[in-house]
């Protein structure tokens, strides 16, 4: 398959990658919160207020080190990832160094996916705090990589900055229909992944991390495939 050379076309491709990847996070944190101790891997302003909460002496949140490891990992998949991206910012849409970066990020993904089958599913503490750094580091990772593509409001791991541009537009109204329909994209995809992993998590818990392993790796492939960057002559 070749790659899109059309930039209408490219936008279309690229946002519905970028969709994809709101998909994936949106089962991570469905996930996450259910089964790892009501502690976000992807939505690190929740882990912040639950840090908060907790050194204020609120007991209805998890314990410090629970949201602060996801935090922590979050922040080393974000300075991991821009170390592959930086270098070289690429030229097009979606540069081959930001599929790099997502690719990298499977590694986390494939860790949390063996330590949770060892576990049938059903983590013991130790292991519950391990699979949240492997998951808070594969999602620190997907967010820089996303952030280097430079879309306004669009993230991946969070919708609260595209909520904020979404409804600005209705008032200012500056945006083109494609625009709006993007931002509306990923926050009805970061709905139906929370509610697929939620589902999965019910109805077949064991297999519930596959989602998202596989959405992010049908996404890294159809960037290398699609986004190809020409090679140079010698």
């Amino acid at each position: 398959m070749k790659n899109i050379n059309d930039q209408e076309a490219q936008l279309r491709v690229r946002d519905l990658l970028l969709n994809a990847l709101t998909v994936s996070s949106g089962a991570i944190d469905a996930v996450s919160f259910l089964a790892l101790g009501k502690v976000f891997t992807a939505f690190m302003t929740g882990n912040v207020v639950f840090l908060g909460l907790r050194i204020a002496g609120g007991n209805i949140v998890p314990d410090a080190l629970a949201i602060l490891i996801p935090i922590t990992a979050f922040a080393m998949g974000v300075y991991l990832s821009m170390l592959i991206v930086r270098p070289s910012a690429g030229s097009g849409m979606w540069p081959h160094r930001v599929t790099i970066a997502l690719a990298v990020s499977l590694i986390p993904h494939a860790t949390f996916l063996a330590v949770w089958f060892a576990n049938h599913g059903l983590p013991t503490p130790q292991a519950t705090d391990f699979l949240l750094g492997m998951w808070g580091l594969a999602m620190g990772m997907q967010s820089a990589a996303v952030r280097t593509l430079h879309v306004e409001g669009v993230f991946t791991t969070a919708a609260t900055a595209t909520i904020i541009v979404l409804v600005s537009d209705i008032a200012y109204w500056p945006r083109t229909e494609a625009e709006r329909q993007r931002l509306a994209g990923i926050l009805v995809s970061l709905f139906i992944g929370a509610t697929a992993g939620g589902l999965l998590l019910v109805y077949a818990r064991l297999y519930a991390p596959i989602l998202p392993f596989l959405v992010t790796l049908a996404t890294i492939s159809a960037a290398r495939i699609l986004f190809r960057e020409p090679r140079v002559a010698h």
